[in-house]
């Protein structure tokens, strides 16, 4: 009964539309309609620019992390707390207060690592930032850094957070399925450093 009430809470959780509210409380825009038309932290950066970018790729981890956390509000040591995590990462990418339509799950997946291993985390932002200073995309520098986090959680040992990162991985190369096409064809958006 646990995992379904915490569950629905972390989907909830996951469900608020954060570049959708910062489209349209800070700029009177529906970012939907521009760009690449997700509701994530990319196309918020490419649309809104480096401020509303950063404000909802923080907000999104949050919300990963934070649904880790129920379990521990409730005093629920029983309830794996990885799982219900895993219900964030699907409001994320399915969310009730967007028409099911939301982001690729990339920064609500590292949110869920920071709330059970913040070593991993932090290797994970590493393999991140190098990854897309060397490739300058964004998506492939997401599937990659799944790559390493896989790799890295096999050293740690915890078995529950192997099996939930490589589930984690291969769900963000499904949401990034036309992403790979792209970066085959090369015609997938780079980006521009300062």
């Amino acid at each position: 009964m646990e995992y379904i009430i915490f569950g629905l809470i972390a989907y909830l959780l996951g469900s608020i539309p954060s570049a959708l509210l910062v489209g349209k409380i800070g700029f009177n825009i529906d970012i939907r309609e521009h760009g690449s038309g997700n509701l994530g932290a990319t196309n918020t950066f490419r649309v809104l620019g480096i401020k509303a970018g950063s404000i909802v790729t923080l907000v999104d981890i949050l919300k990963g992390t934070a649904a880790t956390l129920i379990p521990l509000l409730f005093a629920d040591v029983e309830v794996h707390r990885l799982i219900i995590g895993i219900f964030a990462v699907l409001g994320h990418t399915y969310p009730i207060f967007a028409k099911f339509k939301g982001g690729k799950a990339v920064a609500t997946s590292s949110g869920i690592i920071l709330g059970v291993s913040p070593l991993l985390f932090i290797v994970m932002i590493a393999s991140f930032l190098i990854t897309l200073y060397i490739s300058k995309y964004v998506s492939l520098s997401s599937m990659i850094t799944g790559i390493v986090a896989i790799i890295v959680s096999f050293f740690l040992k915890d078995v529950g957070l192997i099996i939930v990162t490589i589930a984690l991985t291969i769900f963000v190369f499904y949401r990034h399925k036309e992403n790979i096409k792209r970066i085959i064809n090369k015609t997938e958006p780079k980006i521009t450093w300062m």
